[in-house]
């Protein structure tokens, strides 16, 4: 059966990449209120996309006021498995133009790579899956498996009403397996399966003192310096060796398997390249872990910012009434935001200078996503990967976090797969985004192989 559908992709190749320019031509950058129109009628070309592939129960839904979400279905499997296939229509600014070698919304094909804003995130990779339908139903009449799509025209701006969306439309959405195409692979031909992303928990501690700035002439060394508090503190968050020595931040964390570190060794970065890269003398960080395990596997506490006292050119000799510090956690499975954010208060309240007051004020958290890499469902999609390419996946973590990644998989109660086809170095978010072919290829024939594997359960 996958000789069919290549045969079909091949001989409709030329159409179907006319379709994907036809897509990139709207300039549907959700974060500009000017492009509201665009949106909408992106929106509406995606549905009839959807309908002339064959699928069913296409609707331009609206959110709560948002951009809309895009629904299709088609149902037919009896016994097999059903997919959710999670997108984006929208895109980022394509500012500053003058960088694109040519306009972001005319888009070009140059050297076997396709050339527009949205090429490679997202509308390149979401329409593979649009005529993976396609191929199957015209040639088959049918899919190996039941699939839904969910395709939201907020990512860039952070998912806002999404979260809302999907638990308001649990039912509707509800599927045995998340899948999504918005991810890269590790180099040329080298797939990656991407199985976990960091949550996140940022916090600000706010040290006050005396009732105002105070001259550090009259009153230095007789009154608290709630810089001097905060330093201290901050100062016991980790030990020599940079481990969190916060009672109860590990709780929950779920160690690396040894075939995952396996998994990690075989990429590990190499040392000498990161340093003359950073411009840094060491590296540094929790002992017992490579920098790939530190940065992507193990939960992290990072001061990002500090601020207190005059800030402006030259010395102003006083002594501050407040200063504060802002805290980003990088959490992974299964440590809970709230529960951290509950630990690092405790050590607040145990460490905290008797002379000044401290809050800890609770700013935004994000849950850690993971899904294991001997799921069956991840077995299914490495062994496509592998077909295809000719070569297994690498496994990989994400030192930063998707956060709409955990809430699919946690609301629908189903893993989920990120099934990536673009490339590092593809220019995404950036002038001359682009989205390399060769990918448009193998990824079609990826998706149906993993589909296929689906359906032998």
């Amino acid at each position: 059966m996958i000789e069919t559908v290549n045969a079909y992709f091949q001989q409709h190749r030329q159409r179907h990449l006319e379709e994907l320019k036809q897509f990139l031509r709207f300039p549907s950058v959700s974060a500009l209120s000017e492009h509201t129109g665009d949106m909408t009628r992106c929106a509406e070309w995606l549905a009839a996309a959807l309908r002339e592939a064959g699928l069913e129960h296409v609707a331009v839904m609206p959110t709560e006021g948002g951009h809309p979400v895009v629904y299709a279905d088609w149902q037919h499997a009896e016994g097999r498995p059903t997919v959710l296939i999670y997108g984006h229509y929208d895109v980022q600014p394509a500012e500053p133009l003058e960088l694109w070698t040519t306009p972001p919304f005319e888009p070009d094909i140059r050297d076997g790579k396709l050339y527009a804003r949205g090429s490679t995130d997202d509308k390149g990779q979401l329409l593979l899956h649009v005529k993976a339908v396609e191929a199957f139903l015209r040639t088959t009449g049918s899919l190996p498996v039941n699939v839904k799509f969910c395709i939201e025209g907020e990512e860039e701006i952070a998912s806002r009403h999404l979260p809302a969306f999907v638990e308001q439309h649990r039912e509707l959405l509800a599927a045995d397996i998340v899948t999504l195409s918005d991810t890269s692979l590790h180099g040329p031909d080298q797939p990656a399966l991407m199985y976990g992303l960091r949550g996140l928990a940022g916090v600000e501690l706010v040290v006050e003192g005396a009732s105002s700035d105070l001259h550090s002439g009259l009153y230095g060394g007789g009154v608290p310096n709630p810089l001097h508090a905060l330093t201290q503190l901050l100062a016991t968050f980790h030990d020599e060796s940079g481990r969190v020595a916060v009672d109860g931040f590990y709780d929950g964390v779920l160690e690396l398997s040894e075939r995952e570190r396996t998994a990690f060794r075989q990429i590990e970065p190499e040392e000498s390249r990161l340093l003359d890269e950073l411009g840094l003398d060491a590296l540094f960080g929790e002992a017992g872990y490579s920098y790939l395990e530190r940065t992507t596997a193990r939960p992290t506490l990072e001061i990002t910012s500090l601020s207190g006292g005059f800030q402006g050119e030259g010395i102003k000799p006083i002594i501050p009434r407040q200063a504060s510090a802002k805290i980003a956690c990088r959490l992974v499975a299964a440590q809970v935001p709230e529960r951290v954010m509950d630990a690092l208060e405790a050590h607040v309240q145990r460490h905290a200078p008797a002379a000044v007051r401290v809050e800890l004020k609770r700013l935004l958290t994000g849950n850690p996503f993971l899904t294991p890499i001997d799921h069956p469902t991840m077995v299914a999609a490495a062994a496509a990967y592998a077909e295809e390419y000719g070569v297994e996946p690498v496994y990989l973590r994400s030192g930063g976090s998707i956060p709409i990644v955990e809430v699919l998989g946690r609301v629908l109660d189903a893993p989920v797969v990120m099934l990536g086809f673009g490339l590092p170095g593809e220019n995404l978010h950036a002038p001359n985004e682009h989205f390399h072919l060769r990918n448009w290829d193998k990824g079609l024939s990826t998706i149906s192989r993993y589909w296929l594997k689906l359906a032998e359960g």
